[in-house]
């Protein structure tokens, strides 16, 4: 290993780098002084937040730039700041950890209100400090008019002058008066006003010692009296390290506001994408608009209420646009369709061969006013009217609460509608579900506030519904290609590195997320790339597993393939149940066992729960349950079993060190809701890529894989870790790539994965298990008899 000089690992916390750390830091160090962005694959336990973070902060630090980090795994985002908290003992660096403002809030106010109330007090503020310093200027001049009448006398000119010019202050201070009396009779805000005018520097004394979670942000700006979110704004400029979330960069709004903050323009960043094989969705939520029917009816009665000649235009349009999208969806529901839907949203296919979606087609001919365009004109022009009399009321105190523009909401949403649902990579869809639970406002999560583009609104308190008073409907416009969010992105930054346990194959993550320059070809089956040929385009690495190979065991089990078709059948049920039993059994400790969904994990989790061989505590993880709870409760255990989906939050970003689980199943393979939704999203991909007839495999399967070998990840995550992986489907073996073509799926995996894969059929698995954790050594007591 070269010996690297001391301002090289300054920003190195833990003496000495791995061999392969330092590789990776110097490859990284590299492509970011030529400003290239780096897809950077290592398996747990590689050290890959300290590989990419040490580089970025040296080379920021040495060109004057930013570093951000950021994460959509809550888990993460508490690991970078153990990590910076352990950079800034050894390297001071002034780092910021970011939240958005709704679970920042001391007062509990949504992002319009905030912005009103932030205006009202700043101006309350300014006119109290103009007020200020004309009463100090008072006192000057009659402090001078009486020196100079002293001196002359009984008078004189200068006396004369300095008391007319004291009048005048005097008057404009009047005038002052009447101003601060109409504002504090408005709404402000007591935490911002104090930002405002007490002493701040000592807060950002407080900050700046150590990295201080949201969480002590939020408390300690509270004891004083702060605004502690305005203030981490107010701070950011200057700092080195910025951890947040990915709404602060997937969001083009929110993302401008961003860097605003920073002080930086875009191309003075670096940022650190973890966990970035998520990044595809992230983006594709945040492209993505949708209208629920509430909404509309709130426009239409927020209309009704409104005394303007626009009212009627804006009427045409909302009123055509509620018909159409209720026709679409009762003429979409086939026979006995209805009762199938439930609380969640509930596709119904809108396309057809006319050119224009069903909805488009309904909504064109609903619509009975004197031009359509025109019309819609007029209503965003009326909305954005409305919006700003909102604005005003609430930040003059006329109202408790800054009511939402939902004329401005829905023209707003129809406009993109008729723009944007034809173009190429919009799926326009209409779903369906029962009345009872409206959609929250999307907001600021992420940061300041929702972005133009996050229309996912529905009725003030929710109480409009369909005229069928059974279900109510949703127009929405599905972004497909997610790079038309991250391609601008990447394009704006210095650099950036995307890092995960399962980015490849890199060139379909460079094709879908739009990297500059990612004709990346076919990955190296090597476990570290080289870096691509061109080299304008990203550098590529990858980094398998570092740890010990004799204390891990992947095993491929031969049962037929678990085919949605044959779940249902009692034979299969009973194959599968009898593998996972030998597989509960016969691990020295806690299993983790992942599934395709919720419902196949209640099914085993039943089904075991009725075999007297398995003696281990079951635990269930369920949608809408707050997961962390359920985690805490099993790694404390030293006998569980955890049943739970592979589509849910234990499947990434959670560590199972050690004793929290010795053995991971993935039962099945678990390929997402395959649906009209899904089908769209391989034509846009083979449709974007010249047909080259990857949509299946950028779509669904390159997805589902990364998803699977996450899950594997769970278990033998340090040195001396050790366990067991099973992968429970016939189609994850050799066999099946020769007999099962298309359907096999172990080619999906890295070559030297598949090199580990050891097929078994299942009546042998229990043996192969009983061998290998008695070479581990791992049982207290007599293992288990086959």
């Amino acid at each position: 290993m070269s010996q690297p000089s001391p301002e090289d690992l300054r920003f190195f916390p833990y003496g000495s780098p791995y061999d392969h750390q330092r590789e990776a830091m110097d490859s990284i160090s590299g492509a970011l002084d030529d400003g290239r962005d780096v897809l950077f694959e290592g398996a747990c336990g590689t050290g890959k937040t300290l590989a990419a973070l040490v580089p970025a902060l040296e080379h920021a630090r040495r060109t004057d730039k930013t570093v951000v980090i950021t994460t959509n795994v809550h888990q993460q985002t508490r690991q970078f700041i153990e990590e910076a908290r352990a950079i800034t003992r050894q390297e001071q660096i002034r780092t910021v950890v970011f939240r958005g403002k709704s679970s920042m809030c001391h007062i509990d106010v949504g992002y319009e209100e905030c912005q009103a109330l932030r205006d009202t007090t700043k101006e309350l503020v300014e006119v109290e400090s103009d007020r200020a310093e004309l009463g100090a200027m008072s006192d000057d001049l009659l402090e001078e008019a009486q020196d100079e009448a002293d001196s002359a006398g009984m008078g004189g000119a200068a006396a004369d002058e300095a008391t007319a010019s004291r009048q005048a202050v005097m008057d404009e201070m009047t005038a002052l008066e009447s101003e601060l009396e109409e504002l504090r009779d408005q709404s402000v805000c007591e935490y911002y006003r104090k930002n405002l005018v007490a002493d701040t520097d000592p807060f950002y004394e407080w900050l700046f010692e150590d990295v201080r979670t949201p969480d002590e942000i939020y408390e300690h700006a509270h004891e004083e009296g702060f605004c502690g979110y305005e203030l981490l704004k107010e701070g950011m400029e200057g700092v080195d390290l910025v951890v947040c979330n990915y709404h602060h960069l997937l969001d083009p709004m929110i993302r401008e506001q961003f860097f605003r903050w920073l002080g930086r323009d875009p191309e003075d960043v670096v940022v650190v994408f973890d966990e970035a094989h998520n990044v595809e969705d992230a983006a594709r939520d945040h492209a993505t608009r949708t209208l629920a029917e509430p909404t509309v009816d709130s426009a239409l009665a927020e209309l009704a209420e409104t005394a303007d000649p626009r009212v009627e235009p804006a009427e045409n349009v909302v009123s055509a646009f509620r018909e159409a999208l209720v026709r679409t969806y009762e003429d979409a529901l086939a026979y006995g369709e209805r009762e199938e839907v439930g609380e969640d949203w509930y596709d119904l296919s809108i396309t057809n061969d006319r050119g224009r979606d069903d909805l488009t087609l309904a909504f064109l001919d609903a619509y009975t006013g004197q031009g359509i365009h025109e019309d819609l004109d007029v209503a965003l022009e009326l909305g954005k009217a409305l919006d700003r009399q909102y604005h005003e009321a609430y930040k003059e105190g006329e109202t408790r609460t800054r009511k939402e523009c939902r004329v401005l909401q829905a023209a707003t949403f129809v406009d993109d509608w008729l723009r944007d649902s034809d173009e190429e990579g919009q799926y326009p869809v209409v779903s369906v579900r029962e009345p009872g639970r409206y959609d929250a406002t999307e907001g600021d999560d992420g940061a300041e506030g929702a972005s133009a583009n996050s229309q996912n609104v529905t009725t003030d308190g929710g109480t409009a519904t369909s005229d069928t008073d059974t279900i109510y409907g949703r127009a929405e416009l599905y972004t497909c290609i997610p790079r038309r969010v991250t391609e601008p992105l990447f394009d704006e930054l210095h650099a950036s590195v995307l890092m995960s346990a399962t980015l490849r194959p890199f060139d379909v993550l460079g094709d879908v997320l739009g990297l500059s320059g990612s004709d990346l070809g076919a990955d190296d089956e090597a476990q570290k790339d080289e870096e691509a040929a061109d080299t304008d385009g990203p550098l590529t690495m990858a980094y398998g597993e570092v740890f010990p190979e004799e204390r891990r065991r992947t095993y491929a089990v031969d049962i037929p393939a678990l085919f949605a078709s044959k779940r249902e059948e009692q034979s299969t049920q009973a194959t599968v149940a009898s593998a996972l039993a030998d597989a509960v059994r016969f691990t020295p400790g806690n299993t983790l066992v992942f599934f395709p969904s919720y419902r196949e994990a209640e099914r085993y989790h039943d089904l075991l729960g009725a075999n007297p061989d398995v003696e281990a505590t079951r635990y269930l993880d369920r949608p809408g349950e707050r997961a962390e709870e359920l985690r805490q409760r099993f790694v404390a255990d030293d006998d569980g079993v955890l049943f739970t989906s592979l589509w849910g939050t234990l499947a990434e970003g959670v560590s199972f060190d050690d004793d929290d689980a010795r053995s991971v199943v993935v039962v099945g393979v678990p390929y997402p809701h395959l649906d009209d939704r899904m089908d769209a999203v391989q034509d846009a991909y083979d449709t974007a890529f010249d047909g080259k007839d990857v949509g299946w495999k950028y779509a669904v399967e390159v997805p589902t894989i990364r998803k699977t070998r996450q899950a594997l990840g769970r278990v033998v995550r340090s040195p001396e870790d050790f366990g067991v992986r099973i992968l429970l489907d016939e189609r994850y073996t050799k066999r099946a790539r020769r007999e099962m073509k298309k359907y096999s799926v172990k080619e999906g995996f890295p070559a030297e994965e598949r090199v580990e894969q050891i097929d078994i059929d299942p009546g042998k698995l229990k043996f192969a298990m009983l061998n290998f954790y008695s070479d581990m050594d791992a049982w207290s007591g007599s293992p288990p008899r086959p």
